[in-house]
């Protein structure tokens, strides 16, 4: 495998599939395979997945919600997804350990950045839930921050497209797809691939970002493997 240790960002949006439900199972099974994939080559892999399938704090102001408080609920949607995620993992013979940016010690682990790489050494997962614990943060700036804490080789974000394209290809045929970016690249085209916070801590720390289809089979077993799929930003 050409990745020791990998951050697998996974959005809430996408276990929804194509259900009106918050989860639905069949994305669940499909994306824990992927990941048992992976995880049976060698590779220590750590996981924040995202809350938006059951709240986002950016629609607290739309409820009369103060922002603060909308951020901490969605906190707490990323635990539900976390916790499902466990649990789907743990049904097909993976221990995991589910660390939380906010404490709750009935249902996860305090994140104490020691603690978690002991566990990817013990070749436990490691899922990230609540965030970094703290409002006006992303999970994508949980997922970059978490990465260099942990020390990973690099952040794989998953989502329903193969990569980074031109324009958004679900809306014009002819959008073409990025192979390849530099962060340089990347910032002066504008292009949408993480919130500015997380895109710029990657691109302090040289830490690279793989975009890439999560639904297609094999797909993050491929990248594991050093093989082109999706679009490489470093």
């Amino acid at each position: 495998m050409k990745y020791k240790r990998i951050l697998l960002k996974l959005s809430g949006e996408a276990l929804m599939g194509s259900k009106n439900g918050n989860i639905d199972p069949a994305v669940l099974e499909q994306y824990c395979e992927e990941i048992k994939l992976v995880k049976d080559q060698g590779v220590q892999v750590a996981i924040v997945i995202g809350g938006g399938n059951i709240f986002r704090g950016g629609q607290a102001e739309t409820l009369g919600i103060d922002r603060v408080q909308g951020d901490y609920m969605g906190m707490l949607a990323t635990v539900i997804n976390a916790m499902a995620l466990q649990s789907a993992l743990e049904r097909h013979g993976v221990y995991t350990r589910l660390m939380a940016g906010i404490k709750m010690e009935q249902v996860c682990e305090p994140f104490i950045r020691r603690r978690a790489i002991r566990h990817l050494e013990k070749h436990r997962i490691v899922i990230f839930g609540a965030g970094i614990g703290n409002p006006y943060f992303t999970t994508d700036s949980t997922a970059s921050l978490r990465a260099i804490e942990i020390q990973a080789d690099v952040v794989l974000k998953g989502t329903r497209v193969d990569g980074v394209y031109t324009k958004d290809p679900l809306k014009f045929p002819d959008a073409v797809r990025y192979k390849s970016l530099s962060f340089q690249e990347a910032y002066e085209k504008n292009l949408s691939i993480m919130d500015m916070t997380a895109f710029t801590l990657c691109m302090e720390n040289k830490l690279p970002i793989i975009v890439f289809d999560m639904n297609k089979k094999g797909n993050l077993l491929r990248i594991a493997n050093g093989e082109e799929a999706g679009t490489l930003i470093s």
